[in-house]
C-alpha cells in the first residue's frame, strides 16, 4: 500500500470517528434523562468489574461517557498517528490505527436508551450492537496484524491483508445472535457464545503482545519489547473501558489506554524515522 493511500485511510478514519463522535454528543441530550427511569438486569464481566464492581452500584451515566471518551480517543489518536507517520513507511501502523479507530462504534451502543424514548424497530439496535461488536472484533483483529507484522511477515500487500480482517470481522460480527430484550449496565445488548469469544479473545489478545516481544529477536531492536508492552497496556484499558459501569473505571481504563497506545506509535515512529 502506497504511503498516499495509507494517508487516504487515516483521514477516513478521522472523518469516522468526527461524524460518530458528534452523533453520540447529539444523542446525549435526548438519552442523558432517559438513566433515571432504567435498570440494568446484568453487569458486564472483566477482572477489573468483578474487582471492584461488587463495591460500586453500576450507573449507566458512567458508560454512556465511557462510550463518548472511547469515540473522542478514537479521533485523537488516528489524528495523532496521520501527523506523525504522513511520511513515515511503516508497515504495523496502518493496523494500529484500525485498533484506535475500532473504539468510534462505541457511541452506537447510546441507541439502547434512545430505543426508550423513541419506538426504535428492534432491527435497528441489532444493526447498531452489530455495528458495536464489528468494531471490537475488528480493533483486536488489527492489532493482532500488526504484531504478525513485526514478527517478519513479509506480504507485500497490505490490501489483502485488510480485506481478509474487514471481511472475517464482518461474517463474524454478522453471525452472532444478539437479544434485543436482554442488556447489560454497560448499554450493550446481550449476545451469544459470550464466554466462547471472550476467551478468543483473551487468547489473540495473548498472541499480540507476544508476537512485538518475539519481533525483538529476529529484528534486533529492543522497541518491540516496548511495543509489546505499549499493546498489553492497551488492551488492559480498552477491556476496561468497553465495561465500564462505574466512575472509577473511566480514568482507569482511558490512562492504560493512551499510554499503551502512545508507547506503540512513539516506538514505531523511532523504529522507521530513519528507514
Amino acid at each position: 500500500m502506497t504511503l498516499s493511500s495509507r494517508n487516504a485511510a487515516f483521514k477516513s478514519g478521522i472523518a469516522i470517528s468526527s461524524l460518530l463522535l458528534l452523533l453520540g454528543v447529539a444523542a446525549s441530550i435526548i438519552a442523558v434523562p432517559v438513566y433515571a427511569s432504567m435498570e440494568a438486569t446484568l453487569r458486564p464481566g472483566g477482572f477489573f468489574h468483578a474487582l471492584l464492581g461488587r463495591h460500586f452500584e453500576p450507573r449507566l451515566l458512567a458508560a454512556h461517557f465511557s462510550a463518548l471518551l472511547l469515540a473522542l480517543f478514537s479521533l485523537l489518536a488516528v489524528g495523532f498517528i496521520h501527523f506523525f507517520f504522513e511520511k513515515t513507511q511503516a508497515p504495523e501502523i496502518l493496523f494500529v490505527a484500525f485498533f484506535a479507530a475500532s473504539f468510534a462504534p462505541e457511541v452506537l451502543r447510546l441507541a439502547l436508551p434512545l430505543g426508550f424514548v423513541y419506538e426504535i424497530p428492534s432491527l435497528y439496535l441489532v444493526a447498531a450492537s452489530r455495528a458495536v461488536l464489528f468494531g471490537r472484533y475488528f480493533g483486536v483483529f488489527s492489532l493482532f496484524v500488526a504484531s504478525v507484522y513485526a514478527a517478519g511477515l513479509k506480504l507485500q500487500q497490505q490490501r489483502s491483508a485488510v480485506m481478509i480482517v474487514v471481511t472475517a470481522t464482518f461474517f463474524l460480527a454478522l453471525g452472532v445472535p444478539v437479544d434485543t430484550q436482554v442488556w447489560d449496565s454497560s448499554l450493550a445488548l446481550l449476545s451469544g457464545y459470550a464466554s466462547t469469544f471472550a476467551l478468543v479473545e483473551s487468547g489473540i489478545m495473548l498472541v499480540t503482545v507476544a508476537g512485538f516481544f518475539i519481533a525483538a529477536l529476529p529484528r534486533g531492536s529492543r522497541e518491540f519489547v516496548f511495543i509489546g508492552a505499549g499493546s498489553a497496556l492497551a488492551l488492559v484499558g480498552r477491556g476496561v473501558l468497553l465495561r465500564a459501569d462505574i466512575w472509577a473505571a473511566l480514568p482507569t481504563g482511558m490512562a492504560l489506554l493512551v499510554a499503551g497506545t502512545w508507547l506503540m506509535c512513539v516506538r514505531l515512529h523511532r523504529i522507521y524515522l530513519w528507514l
